[in-house]
């Protein structure tokens, strides 16, 4: 008997990808149906729109196209697209959501559980890409890249960049503090001891790898240590009650002076107008920031007026990597599931 498997995905998260994974890895057991959405060239909503949507933290796509592509089929492969009570409700034949991404923030898991609805996600997906990403920003930052670059596109040679005082350490001389030592934390940790980096690793849940355990250069301790004694400090937890705002006004004024603060994880765990006086005083060299509290960012945002701040939108995980992880991380939890077997990553 074939199944069918309701694909909803978008620009960059393609359903042709996942067509492909589903397909190669269940056979002619499975018969898939598309659906694209418009993300990343349109906005996610955020905590926001409808009533009936309520609880779901990010999401995209419109309930009525969601529930009329799903119809009747038991499996709903996606990344995006919101799953809300009501949409449970419209939708009794769905038995497997399998969503593509770390955490199912656009998905009601109580609403899921009620309904009996299995939900599984791809955890680590994109884990080596924000590693990667991560030190990049952190050369960006600590060799003036781009602040040479933005010069030049402005018809100005900086040839003061070379001089002492406005020179960077090497990455050999630094410190470098891990915020979170989960799947990217543990990847930057090894990716910054390739440079012959001293790092200092803080999170109060998870130990060390045996690996970095016996790494003289790596040092696991407090987050009042890490702050304190940092050339560089690099966020990397997720977002909890207890993580938000962990970067606030006391946590930037104990960092050491001339610091460098990196942000590829999420905007909620910084208090930016903090970070904002911090760096127009002065007290910091400069940041890196990927993710930000409001996406997109206001266009009257003051961060954007600082001339030592780095600012990208949101695309540390944004590579083909990622998308193919994602992929065979969802069809092989489908696979399983038309095997009977438990799933790998259950939500």
């Amino acid at each position: 008997m074939t199944t069918e498997v309701a694909i909803i995905g978008d620009r960059f998260m393609r359903s042709d990808f996942f067509v492909d994974a589903v397909q190669a890895a269940c056979g002619d057991r499975v018969a898939c149906r598309t659906l694209d959405l418009g993300w990343p060239d349109e906005p996610m909503a955020h905590k926001a729109g409808r009533a009936d949507l309520a609880g779901l933290h990010e999401y995209m796509g419109v309930p009525e196209d969601v529930i009329a592509h799903v119809g009747t089929a038991p499996v709903l492969v996606t990344h995006l697209a919101p799953l809300s009570r009501t949409m449970f409700d419209a939708m009794p034949a769905l038995k497997l959501v399998a969503v593509a991404r770390g955490g199912p923030v656009n998905i009601d898991m109580t609403a899921a559980a009620d309904h009996g609805v299995k939900v599984v996600n791809a955890p680590g997906r994109n884990a080596s890409a924000v590693a990667e990403f991560t030190i990049g920003a952190i050369l960006a930052e600590t060799r003036n890249i781009t602040r040479g670059h933005d010069a030049l596109r402005r018809g100005v040679y900086r040839g003061d960049l070379y001089r002492a005082d406005m020179a960077g350490d090497e990455l050999s001389e630094m410190t470098v503090g891990v915020i979170g030592y989960g799947d990217i934390g543990r990847r930057v940790v090894q990716l910054l001891r390739a440079f012959g980096t001293r790092v200092l690793v803080t999170d109060p849940y998870v130990e060390l790898s045996a690996e970095h355990a016996t790494d003289p250069d790596i040092t696991q301790c407090t987050l009042e240590t890490l702050l304190t004694t940092s050339d560089v400090v690099s966020l990397h937890p997720r977002v909890t009650e207890e993580t938000r705002h962990l970067i606030n006004a006391d946590a930037i004024a104990a960092m050491k002076p001339d610091a460098i603060l990196i942000n590829t994880a999420r905007g909620p765990l910084m208090d930016y107008d903090a970070l904002y006086h911090a760096l127009s005083a002065g007290h910091l060299r400069g940041a890196m920031l990927e993710t930000f509290a409001v996406e997109p960012t206001p266009a009257n945002l003051p961060l954007l007026k600082l001339p030592n701040v780095t600012l990208t939108p949101h695309i540390a995980g944004a590579s083909r990597t990622t998308i193919r992880i994602a992929a065979a991380k969802v069809a092989a939890e489908v696979q399983r599931w038309l095997d009977g077997a438990p799933p790998l990553n259950p939500c």
